[in-house]
């Protein structure tokens, strides 16, 4: 409750009698203090409201003495009813004191209880975690070990990833449902991989691991079945296209024939197949050639020109050919080498690196396989022709063709083919036919010149022309190739160089070439020499040996044998010769009998 004290306004001192007089005078000073008292003050304001809500205002019409009683009274009753007041609401605090008491006693007791169940709590926290302290290890424990599982369950994962074939790759190599292709060679090349990366697990200290073992064994089966896959396909391949004149090769074929190439004796089994289809195929297309022609009849058959000698084995060894050219091209694209022999002219020589030296053997013997079925219907017509013809010329021309082909083919299919064996024996019996059609000519009885006669002459040009044609071709080729040669493998275990056995495969060819024209010479000489004693035959003999002999001297590469052959019959005739005229001699001159 506020202070009814008035704030008292400073004024000036009276110093005069009359002041000092009023001033101690009560009325004096009482009046002075109300009039002096400032009503703005907010306290005093404050003090004054809170009496007049204790107090009531009387009404506005009471008269004046009503209103100084009630102030009368009030001033009488206000330190009691300040104190009535101020007891109340002593006693209100107090009982609103004593509530909020009871509400912090109950407070206290919660907070005591919550003491009670916390400590209750910890106490089983603590023995919960004395009781899961064991379990909390072994959960770490087993968290390590999952880990380290986790971590080999990894590893082994890429272990079998890198080691071992999935369920679709071992379908694509083992299942016949499967069809061979992409899919499948990719299996067959991690399947070769996996083997290459195993032997490092068999290569340990201790020995083959059991894993390596077992993946050895389980790649191996796997990939035998793939080998058998590759094997069953190019045979179905080769059996339902290789009748077809003009095989088409895909990729997937050549693909099989790579793989197999490391499976020889599978990938021979397969090739056999093949030749051996190619073969029919070839031989039924060489007799339409002969008595049917091309579709539609064109071209002609080749069996219409055989009243012409020249134009018919020209013909079919040009169709032999031209066949023997398209399956080295067809067994070439097989082999995978593709256009290996682009940038070569034809019939010049093939030149093979090392890695390609083993599928030039087998495409050489494929080709053998295949056109050795054409080798028997040519060389009988061939022969045929050659030994119906009584012109020698005829003959020479023929020869001249044969060798020509003889000396493309030996350089395609190699020189133990069926093919150039047969050109080799067709090329023989044609010189041969030549050398008895010139040979079986009878000497002029008139004409006593000891010079080689005109028939010698003759057959000994188109010897020399032969051998011309073989030493440019066939020999250059062989020269070259030795050339090509180690030195080392020139010399023997003494160091002498070795001879290189040119023109062996000439041999036969000068024994049907000579053999029959010096067998007429002697025969010959002899004959004429009976009929006419005057006649030196034994000049004639060697002059014409002489001849025969100074046309092959200019191939000692290859005729030296033959050199030797003719040298030794000349010597022989020589000193008979020498004989004689010395006999003769010493009879005329009468020493004879000295």
């Amino acid at each position: 409750m506020s202070s009814l004290t008035p704030t008292t306004s400073s004024s000036p001192s009276i110093t005069s009698p009359s002041a000092q007089t009023q001033a101690k005078n009560p009325i004096s000073l009482r009046l002075y203090k109300v009039l002096s008292t400032n009503f703005e003050d907010y306290a005093t304001r404050e003090a004054l409201g809170t009496l007049s809500e204790l107090y009531g205002t009387p009404d506005a019409d009471a008269d004046g003495a009503l209103i100084g009683e009630h102030a009368a009274k009030a001033r009488r009753s206000l330190t009691r009813d300040m104190e009535n007041k101020l007891a109340e609401s002593s006693a209100t605090f107090v009982e609103a004191l004593g509530e909020v008491d009871q509400k912090l006693t109950e407070l206290q007791t919660h907070i005591s209880a919550m003491h009670m169940a916390c400590a209750e709590a910890e106490e089983q926290l603590r023995s919960t975690n004395d009781a899961s302290k064991t379990v909390l290890e072994r959960a770490g424990t087993l968290r390590d070990e999952r880990q380290s599982i986790s971590a080999k369950s990894t590893i082994i994962t890429l272990f079998l990833a890198s080691f071992t074939l999935s369920q679709d790759e071992m379908n694509a190599m083992t299942s016949r449902d499967v069809p061979v292709g992409a899919a499948f060679f990719a299996a067959m090349e991690k399947c070769e991989k996996i083997r290459e990366d195993c032997r490092v697990l068999m290569a340990g200290e201790e020995g083959p691991t059991r894993a390596g073992l077992d993946i050895m064994h389980s790649t191996s089966t796997a990939l035998e079945a793939g080998y058998e896959k590759i094997l069953r396909f190019l045979t179905h391949e080769f059996r339902r296209t290789g009748k077809d004149l003009c095989l088409e090769v895909n990729d997937t074929i050549q693909e099989g024939v790579k793989r197999l190439q490391s499976r020889p004796e599978l990938l021979s089994e397969a090739l056999s197949i093949l030749a051996s289809t190619r073969q029919n195929a070839l031989l039924t297309s060489f007799l339409h050639a002969l008595t049917r022609g091309g579709p539609s009849g064109l071209p002609r058959p080749i069996e219409l020109h055989a009243h012409d000698p020249i134009h018919y084995v020209g013909d079919m060894l040009a169709w032999v050919h031209q066949a023997i050219a398209a399956e080295r091209e067809f067994l070439g694209t097989v082999s995978g080498r593709g256009e290996e022999g682009a940038g070569r002219m034809v019939g010049s020589v093939r030149r093979f690196s090392k890695a390609e030296a083993g599928e030039e053997e087998w495409i050489r013997e494929l080709m053998d396989i295949g056109v050795g079925g054409l080798v028997g219907p040519l060389k009988n017509r061939v022969l045929q022709t050659v030994k119906s013809q009584e012109s020698s010329i005829v003959s020479y021309k023929i020869a001249n063709l044969l060798m020509f082909y003889w000396v493309t083919m030996r350089r395609t299919v190699g020189e133990e083919s069926e093919a150039h064996r047969g050109g080799v024996q067709g090329f023989e019996a044609s010189i041969e036919a030549q050398s008895w059609a010139l040979s079986s000519i009878g000497l002029d009885l008139d004409d006593p010149a000891l010079t080689p006669p005109l028939y010698i002459l003759d057959h000994a040009q188109v010897l020399k022309e032969v051998m011309s044609v073989y030493q440019s071709s066939v020999l250059d080729e062989e020269q070259e190739r030795l050339m090509s040669l180690p030195s080392d493998a020139d010399h023997t275990k003494t160091g002498e160089k070795k001879k290189p056995g040119l023109g062996s495969d000439f041999g036969k060819v000068l024994d049907v070439a000579i053999d029959p024209v010096v067998e007429s010479v002697i025969k010959g000489g002899e004959e004429k020499g009976k009929l006419r004693p005057r006649w030196d035959a034994s000049v004639w003999i060697v002059n014409s040996l002489t001849y025969i002999l100074s046309v092959l001297e200019p191939f000692s590469s290859f005729t030296q044998e033959k050199q030797e052959g003719i040298k030794t019959l000349l010597d022989t005739h020589v000193a008979a010769l020498i004989e004689e005229h010395t006999t003769s001699l010493l009879d005329e001159s009468g020493l004879l009998a000295v």
